[in-house]
């Protein structure tokens, strides 16, 4: 599970800023399978922080991810009040990968799985930025990216 602050164009109606990241724009909370496949999507402003997007997507989509054990995040999840919403929502514990030293570049287990994802709806190059006035319309997007995704590869 991750998230990934978005710039927004001229057009777009929901915005926030992100203040971590230098970003006004939008959000994107995205909750990935082993294989990288989304398994819940959720648009949210960028001032939202990482934590709570993640808890909204989270009981937004609770049935769908009725059967997960684990949810893997990075450190900006960390808290007793996220694992809290993670063992309600989804009878689930949260493992934290976090790194060891701060200035040395070491691949998280686990973690690339996510990013790679997000890598591949970048190419769809609409969602560079985000180009949506309304917030629903941006998630169907990133579904409508990733439904193309899946197509090429099978």
């Amino acid at each position: 599970m991750d998230a990934q602050s978005v710039k927004n164009t001229a057009t777009a109606e929901n915005k926030g800023y992100d203040a971590g990241k230098k970003i006004s724009g939008i959000k994107r909370h995205l909750a990935v399978d082993i294989n990288g496949f989304p398994q819940a999507i959720h648009i949210t402003r960028a001032n939202v922080s990482d934590r709570d997007g993640a808890s909204a997507m989270l009981a937004l989509h609770a049935e769908h991810l009725k059967n997960v054990r684990s949810v893997l995040v990075d450190g900006g999840y960390t808290g007793t009040n996220f694992a809290i919403d993670v063992k309600t929502n989804l009878k689930a514990t949260v493992q934290v990968a976090k790194r060891n030293e701060l200035h040395k570049f070491e691949v998280l287990p686990q973690r690339w799985l996510v990013e790679r994802s997000f890598s591949w709806v970048e190419k769809c190059r609409r969602l560079w930025k985000n180009c949506e006035r309304q917030l629903h319309t941006s998630a169907t997007m990133m579904t409508l990216a990733f439904i193309s995704v899946l197509l090429r590869r099978f």
